[in-house]
């Protein structure tokens, strides 16, 4: 079984860093092995009663923060959270070329649906950028699809740029989910968590130092 570090855990949620290159439930494709079946196979073993249910969900190649709760009634409350616009997600992201401004804001429409993602320059490097990312609406790809929109995709972007249209390349999506803050669906008390890059996008700023 995969080692999944635990960020927090009470009688209610389980917080995980999620590695990349695992997914959060299965595809279609009914494939197994995703960290949702990591974690009740850990669960089942250690005889609990309850199942782990994703509050929400990163793509196989982000890694990062993800909610789990323990049992249906607490996974509900806290997905209406996230429907209320009332869990601050941050993301750290290195977006290829340099963006124009230290901040700024994209506003673009995804499967018919508005969405809003802002965004901070936190470095800026020889061909690429650090950016942190604060999505405020949820869709699916979101960060990947907005960045791509205004020309400075992520780097390591395969779903929708091209990898050989650009020269700079990495194994992976460059993006992580590094912090999140919400209130507690049982204490009513405000979490909040932050975390490391991971060791291989750390690599990658010593391999392309500015």
């Amino acid at each position: 079984m995969r080692n999944i570090p635990v960020a927090y855990e009470d009688d209610w949620i389980l917080i995980v860093e999620k590695p990349s290159g695992l997914l959060t439930i299965p595809t279609p494709k009914n494939e197994r092995n995703t960290l949702t079946d990591i974690l009740n196979e850990e669960a089942k073993n250690k005889g609990l009663s309850f199942r782990m249910h994703p509050c929400h969900r990163l793509d196989r190649d982000t890694s990062g923060l993800i909610i789990y709760a323990k049992g249906k009634s607490i996974q509900k409350k806290i997905m209406d959270e996230f429907k209320g616009q009332r869990v601050k997600k941050k993301y750290v992201a290195f977006v290829q070329g340099q963006i124009k401004g230290a901040y700024g804001q994209i506003s673009k429409r995804i499967d018919g649906s508005s969405a809003l993602t802002k965004y901070q320059v936190l470095e800026r490097r020889k061909s690429f950028n650090i950016v942190e990312v604060s999505p405020l609406s949820g869709r699916k790809n979101q960060i990947r699809i907005h960045f791509k929109s205004i020309g400075h995709p992520i780097v390591g972007e395969d779903k929708f740029v091209f990898r050989k249209d650009f020269a700079l390349r990495f194994r992976r999506l460059c993006l992580h989910a590094k912090s999140l803050e919400f209130r507690h669906p049982v204490t009513q008390k405000i979490l909040s968590l932050d975390t490391d890059l991971p060791k291989d996008m750390e690599n990658f700023l010593h391999q392309n130092p500015r």
